[in-house]
């Protein structure tokens, strides 16, 4: 019978409910421990996902229960800490983003991390997503072209409702460099980077259109410039209706989807000059038509956006299994970190 590793959760806030229905099911994991300030947190998630032990203490939990792997999901201010500590203990870490607050911080894990001879992984889950699997394999087949131009766009109304807009109960998230958009742009920044791996220069508009000392931004429009490919990186709390955008152009075609409400338009040459406009818009006609039905599937089905914490969660452990490489690589959680930086930066800043 194949051996699996003991995972164990610190934090059972909303993301948890995707770690911890994974390490339930999964055949290269087993849930040994679930870690909370709140005991009864910590109970009601061992009890819905069949841990073997619970704490609120997440240093007696290292010493006593002696996990393989760690799933941190605490807030973000808490991460470096905690991390140091299961690092040290000899065990590898898989942590919510942002990883840290700043580059310098995660660099200095990262070199933690080398010399524990442990993994140390952010998780970039969004890079998983069937869409953006999807259209890395598109990019790489060559059909659109070399990549010219990536746009990013992400629309959410956090001022409205939700965990940042209580003035009552301020989210720690409001205490990070950019607020509570810090608890997005790791995302932002990681979907650009998988397709533009470097970058030249920056220029960042950090604006706070809703006003008032709750929110330090609610809107970054950015551009990213590598030599004569560029970048663009949107975040509003305004133009809504609600969405997270993806597209890729090459010098050929492009290809885009929206994460929220996935589909895939891939607009190539198809046939001659004149015929290929038509050829395109019926073959994505087509596949938006079967979209609505596929997520409207998706809906009764009460399925998320976070499709790729699985994904990515699954490579994980199977590449510990077999002594593979780990599917997020230092490279891919650098540039990321890095560009987050280079966004934040007062000299980057218009």
């Amino acid at each position: 019978m194949e051996t699996k590793f003991r995972a164990a959760v610190i934090g059972t806030g909303a993301i948890s409910k995707e770690h911890l229905s994974f390490l339930a099911k999964s055949e290269h994991a087993h849930l040994a421990s679930v870690c909370d300030l709140s005991k009864a947190a910590a109970s009601y998630a061992a009890r819905r996902y069949g841990a073997d032990s619970t704490y609120t203490d997440y240093q007696q939990m290292l010493r006593e229960v002696k996990p393989d792997v760690v799933h941190i999901l605490t807030p973000p201010h808490t991460h470096k800490q905690i991390a140091r500590d299961c690092l040290q203990a000899g065990v590898h870490v898989f942590c919510e983003k942002p990883i840290t607050p700043t580059y310098d911080e995660f660099k200095e894990l990262w070199t933690l991390a080398q010399s524990c001879a442990r993994w140390l992984i952010e998780n970039q889950n969004y890079c998983f997503n069937e869409q953006i699997l999807a259209i890395k394999d598109i990019v790489a087949e060559g059909s659109i072209g070399e990549i010219q131009e990536i746009e990013v766009r992400l629309a959410l109304d956090i001022r409205s409702g939700g965990p940042f807009a209580d003035e009552n109960l301020p989210n720690p998230i409001h205490k990070l460099p950019a607020g509570a958009v810090h608890d997005f742009i790791t995302h932002l920044c990681s979907l650009v980077v998988r397709f533009l791996p470097d970058f030249d220069r920056v220029s960042a508009a950090w604006s706070n259109h809703g006003g008032g000392d709750l929110f330090k931004y609610d809107d970054l429009d950015a551009i990213v410039i590598a030599g004569s490919k560029h970048a663009r990186i949107r975040f509003s709390c305004h133009a809504l209706p609600q969405c997270f955008y993806v597209t890729v152009r090459g010098a050929k075609g492009y290809v885009e989807t929206d994460l929220f409400q996935p589909y895939l338009r891939y607009v190539k040459p198809r046939g001659g000059k004149l015929i290929s406009p038509l050829i395109n818009h019926f073959v994505n006609g087509w596949e938006l038509m079967n979209a609505s039905f596929r997520n409207f599937r998706r809906k009764i089905m009460q399925k998320t956006p976070y499709e790729g914490v699985h994904r990515l969660l699954d490579k994980t452990y199977k590449a510990l299994t077999d002594g593979n490489e780990p599917p997020i690589s230092f490279e891919d959680m650098e540039r990321t970190n890095r560009l987050v930086n280079a966004l934040l930066m007062e000299v980057n800043r218009v």
